[in-house]
């Protein structure tokens, strides 16, 4: 048998296991295991207390009025759409965001009784994404008085319901403390 003729059978045989090994094997046990991981093939629904899907833990979603708990804003199309997702994209010092930024402070301040000085950045600018579900800690803090009023809850039982809810450090030095909007309101509901 002549030698190239041999090396062409060889390269053949090399490229069908290497197809059925990446290209059906690999794809495979990744989706296997896909499916095992808790929460995170399915895109992590959320349900309320009927059992109603009413959104994912991994993307945000609009609320309104004073009874909830209110999320970051969102760049994304018109709040929140995951087929728009995207940042503001403006400089710190670009007229638009600074001014954005002022009126979503003065918002705040007025609608939580609260000093303008003491509202976190994450309550006034969107996420890299315009999806962040979380919020900051302080940002959940700064709105029991409002949420509980609202509720005629006890601010101290909305409060103890924020710590609750508040997720810290992966490992201990991984990214921010940070509360899921979604799954803090959702607890909300239930406590109500």
């Amino acid at each position: 048998m002549n030698a190239s003729i041999r090396q062409a059978f060889v390269a053949l045989r090399f490229l069908i296991v290497m197809t059925v090994i990446l290209g059906i094997a690999y794809p495979l046990a990744i989706f296997v295991i896909a499916q095992l991981a808790p929460n995170a093939s399915g895109g992590s629904m959320l349900t309320n207390a009927s059992g109603e899907v009413v959104g994912s833990s991994l993307i945000g979603q609009s609320f309104e009025g004073d009874k909830w708990f209110l999320p970051r804003p969102s760049a994304a199309g018109d709040g929140y759409d995951a087929l728009a997702s995207s940042g503001s994209n403006l400089a710190a010092d670009n007229p638009a965001l600074v001014e954005a930024v002022a009126e979503r402070k003065a918002t705040i301040a007025a609608t939580d009784r609260v000093d303008l000085k003491s509202i976190p950045a994450d309550a006034v600018t969107a996420s890299g994404s315009g999806l962040d579900p979380h919020i900051s800690p302080e940002y959940a803090q700064l709105q029991v008085q409002r949420v509980a009023s609202a509720r005629r809850l006890a601010p101290a039982t909305v409060a103890m319901l924020v710590d609750e809810h508040t997720q810290q450090r992966f490992l201990g030095f991984i990214g921010e403390p940070r509360v899921n909007v979604l799954e803090l309101n959702l607890a909300l509901e239930q406590l109500t």
